[in-house]
């Protein structure tokens, strides 16, 4: 029998008085993690047995999703990252072409498209603004179309004068460049200490994976939680952060990135909200060995 998203429980986490919904959008194919993570070998992640069950499986292989986050701080209705998209040609094949009920989810976990405020890119990847847009009569245009669309200055500076290859062009021509010929594409300087874009809600810049790269910290009632996106991909990072992802434009600066970050979050209260952990995604930080590992935190 099929269940519609509306029947299905949109995962979520309380953060003081705001509720964090994961809206799932796929779960991506195993050959996902040996391309994405090549230093992850199925020596290495079994070695971490407490990735077993929900982050990797026996056999060493690595369980990744693509979600996104969607919550309302002090009034304003906050969607971060949107995904790989509907119907979006795309060179990797468990990107391609997709069907999925993302937008029914985001609408049951309360959030229909008309009513987003604020999306957040936390970096310009195509597995982050596929839901940018949508096609209507033939045309990309805004799936969000009353809110502000937002990034930092350096990520879109950085493209703009990138040698792309033919698969971003297109990424670009269906998913950012229709937002901006909309007007709805900000972007914002993200100094070393993070910017304020609103009343409990930060980006803070993590450089690397790319140049602009933003984690979104959430603050409400002396509560923390941190979105990851791209710096910290899966949790074997948080034993081996020396790993790295194939598509880190520079994979040094993501290295100390990581290595910073991790450090900030260890021993904290701090929620750890994975953009691509399995569930149960969100966990805090502790220490374990010389490194660390994910003490996960199940969404209710």
């Amino acid at each position: 029998m099929h269940t519609s998203p509306a029947a299905t429980p949109i995962p979520s986490w309380t953060v003081g008085g705001v509720t964090v919904h994961r809206v799932d959008e796929v779960a991506l194919p195993p050959a996902t993690g040996p391309w994405l993570l090549p230093d992850a070998t199925p020596e290495v992640v079994t070695a971490q047995d407490w990735l077993h069950p929900h982050f990797a499986g026996r056999d060493g292989s690595l369980h990744i999703d693509s979600h996104s986050f969607a919550f309302v701080v002090n009034g304003l209705r906050v969607l971060v990252d949107t995904g790989i998209g509907n119907g979006k040609e795309r060179a990797n094949p468990a990107w391609h072409n997709l069907r999925t009920d993302f937008l029914e989810r985001l609408t049951a976990a309360g959030f229909p498209p008309d009513s987003v405020d604020l999306v957040i890119l936390t970096h310009l990847h195509a597995d982050h603004v596929g839901w940018n847009t949508r096609q209507v009569n033939g045309e990309w245009v805004p799936t969000f179309p009353n809110a502000r669309y937002l990034t930092s200055r350096a990520e879109r500076e950085f493209w703009a004068t990138y040698d792309m290859e033919e698969a971003r062009e297109q990424m670009f021509r269906d998913s950012v460049i229709p937002v901006e010929r909309a007007g709805l594409l900000s972007t914002v300087d993200v100094p070393h200490k993070g910017a304020e874009i609103a009343p409990g809600l930060r980006l803070i810049p993590t450089p690397g994976h790319t140049p602009g790269h933003v984690a979104v910290e959430l603050t409400s009632q002396g509560e923390t939680a941190l979105i990851s996106g791209d710096c910290v991909h899966h949790p074997v990072q948080l034993a081996h952060p020396a790993i790295g992802a194939c598509v880190d434009i520079d994979p040094r600066k993501s290295e100390a990135t990581r290595r910073t970050l991790l450090g900030s979050l260890v021993g904290t209260d701090t929620l750890l909200l994975g953009t691509h952990f399995a569930p149960p995604t969100a966990g805090r930080v502790v220490a374990h060995g010389d490194a660390y590992r994910l003490e996960p935190v199940p969404a209710s």
